[in-house]
């Protein structure tokens, strides 16, 4: 089991523009919904910068944005308006009490052990032509998250923080995702792209995951100060190996992989 995360929101959004395209990406291929005003969840809203474009695309929709980190939803909070909230829920558990014409789930799923089994009640819950869309990161097994559980499983740290990261089976393969799906009765369009993100500043690959991987790590060791910043430098000089800066910036390649799932009419 890992640890649940303390989010920092202000963290978070330093690469919003980098963290968003992949929602813009997603919503590109996002069908045109069966009714209308539509009802549209976000699920795993974060602090609601990208929920945003749902009501740029359909101005009379009833959103909500829901999410189980108590900082992510005050800061989702100011993007709210008579047609948009946002709410608390955690998508292990979440079941929908009403029916909805698109389910979002935007870099969520990946922090649910066993997602996948709640496919089958959030597709119960579309309506008939309705869209469950999703993405992930697909990148477990990139340096970022192999040298963070490399580290974490050493001699010095691994009795205080075994069992705290995710592994590559965080996520399914794309293939296997349309599968389930398809097997819903759905009709699915998956696929991969990996973005080659160029990041600026001092240790930006460390800036990025702190505001997401690392978030496990830090809440293990939040107790102790000393501690955690002793893993971050260990960890912040084997990234400086694996993503060197050059002159251009430093570049990250992120590998996301992406679900349309829509059920039958």
């Amino acid at each position: 089991m890992t640890t649940s995360p303390t989010w920092d929101p202000q963290q978070y959004l330093r690469h919003a523009g980098h963290r968003g395209r992949p929602f813009a990406d997603l919503l590109a291929r996002v069908p045109a919904l069966p009714r209308e005003p539509a009802r549209i969840a976000d699920l795993g809203c974060g602090p609601g910068n990208v929920t945003t474009l749902l009501t740029e695309r359909w101005p009379t929709a009833r959103i909500t944005g829901y999410d189980n980190s108590p900082e992510m939803l005050e800061k989702a909070k100011v993007h709210a308006t008579d047609r948009l909230d946002f709410a608390y829920a955690d998508a292990a558990d979440w079941t929908p009490a009403r029916t909805h014409d698109l389910i979002m789930a935007n870099a969520t799923l990946q922090w649910v052990p066993g997602h996948v089994d709640a496919f089958p009640r959030w597709v119960d819950a579309l309506a008939p032509g309705g869209t469950f869309a999703f993405q992930v990161p697909g990148n477990f097994d990139a340096p970022s998250h192999a040298l963070m559980r490399e580290l974490a499983d050493s001699a010095r740290w691994k009795d205080r923080l075994a069992g705290v990261l995710r592994h590559g089976d965080a996520v399914l393969t794309p293939t296997a995702y349309l599968e389930r799906l398809a097997g819903l009765g759905c009709a699915v369009d998956a696929w991969e792209t990996t973005y080659t993100h160029l990041l600026e500043g001092q240790d930006p690959v460390l800036d990025w995951v702190k505001g997401t991987g690392l978030r496990p790590v830090l809440a293990a060791l939040d107790a102790d100060p000393a501690a955690r910043d002793a893993f971050v430098t260990e960890y912040r000089d084997l990234l400086r190996e694996a993503y060197p800066a050059t002159e251009h910036g430093t570049v990250l390649p992120f590998r996301r992989i992406f679900v349309v799932a829509v059920k039958p009419a």
